[in-house]
């Protein structure tokens, strides 16, 4: 049972438990992108158990908070997050990627939950702007998740530039700065750093931490706007496939899916961190 203010134990048990699902999600469904999921798992579990200020009761209020999952791919996850939270059915996990399921491998705005969806890279900040933009008497705020490689993509620079000019303080992009894209290394493909730099220049307010750091993630996200008048970016270094000693730092697991083998062995790390 998680407390209305879970402790950094709590968080850290509910980010475990989410990998999981997400790992027997892809398994089932012979699926890609585990590594992507797992690399936000910490900051999913701090963002819907503690942050966000949405539940399945509030998800139509026009005050509540607002969420996308840029990085759509990372799919599973978020069906995780909204499945342990109470917004869906434990049971439709088992549905992910099948054919007619909504269930979808990137992320689905007909599920109980998702705001927007996203797959297409490069469009969850600009939708993001204009939802804080279109705030006016409102109080939500709006959080956007994006991949690093994602970046590569002047949609966002365009929308990083944006934010900055109409003062979006109650907007704020999280970048999953896991170093590993698609077809290589972030440094290979197409060089961001200094990324923190990058956004401090086009005028955001800017906090790097260790995305897999509890205390961090949630001192983050516990504290916006960072700066008045200003949108906040949140640079959360964290590790491609976390919490699974073989997925950790490998390219492969942006495609693969594990076996039967691989599924026990990473349920059985799992299990000991919570």
């Amino acid at each position: 049972m998680v407390s209305a203010s879970p402790t950094e134990r709590e968080l850290v048990a509910i980010a475990a438990k989410l990998r999981a699902s997400a790992v027997k999600m892809v398994y089932r469904a012979k699926a890609s992108h585990i590594g992507s999921c797992l690399s936000i798992a910490d900051i999913m579990a701090a963002l819907y158990f503690d942050v966000l200020k949405i539940s399945p009761q509030t998800v139509a209020e026009p005050d509540r908070d607002r969420f996308i999952l840029s990085k759509g791919h990372a799919a599973a996850m978020q069906y995780a997050a909204l499945a342990e939270r109470g917004f869906i059915e434990h049971e439709q996990l088992n549905t992910y990627c099948e054919n007619d399921s909504p269930m979808t491998g990137h992320v689905n705005y007909a599920i109980e939950g998702v705001e927007v969806a996203t797959g297409s890279l490069g469009h969850g900040l600009p939708i993001g702007c204009g939802m804080a933009l279109a705030a006016d008497e409102h109080k939500y705020r709006v959080f956007v998740l994006l991949s690093d490689g994602e970046l590569d993509e002047g949609s966002n620079w365009e929308a990083i530039l944006f934010a900055a000019h109409h003062k979006l303080d109650n907007l704020v992009a999280i970048v999953d700065y896991n170093k590993i894209q698609s077809f290589g290394t972030v440094k290979e493909v197409l060089d961001l750093d200094p990324l923190a730099q990058k956004f401090a220049d086009f005028g955001w307010a800017v906090r790097s931490i260790d995305g897999h750091n509890m205390a961090e993630v949630s001192a983050a996200l516990h504290s916006i706007p960072h700066e008045k008048g200003k949108p906040t970016a949140i640079i959360a270094n964290t590790v491609k496939g976390k919490g699974i000693s073989f997925m950790e730092n490998t390219l492969d697991w942006h495609y693969k899916s594990p076996s039967p083998e691989q599924l026990e062995q990473a349920l059985a790390e799992l299990e000991s961190v919570r």
